[in-house]
């Protein structure tokens, strides 16, 4: 077992899993389209993924019941 100055040294650390996201090709393209119409409507200059891998983000944690930042720290980007 470590003890806490161990742990304190080491840092924290991030796992990621991987799950299986059952959903067709045209729902993720719906909501990829619903959120380039939104992005272009409030002038969103760039983001750090396209906007189908950010609709895929989205269903994962709607399905899931995960919490965004967990979500999205494993896909390198901020919450």
């Amino acid at each position: 077992m470590c003890d806490q100055n161990q742990r304190a040294r080491r840092g924290a650390v991030s796992l990621v899993y991987q799950c299986r996201l059952p959903l067709s090709t045209c729902t993720l393209t719906h909501v990829a389209d619903l959120l380039r119409r939104h992005l272009k409507a409030i002038r969103s200059r760039w983001r750090a993924l396209p906007p189908g891998k950010i609709a895929l983000i989205v269903l994962a944690v709607l399905r899931h019941d995960q919490r965004l930042a967990d979500m999205a720290g494993g896909n390198n980007i901020s919450a």
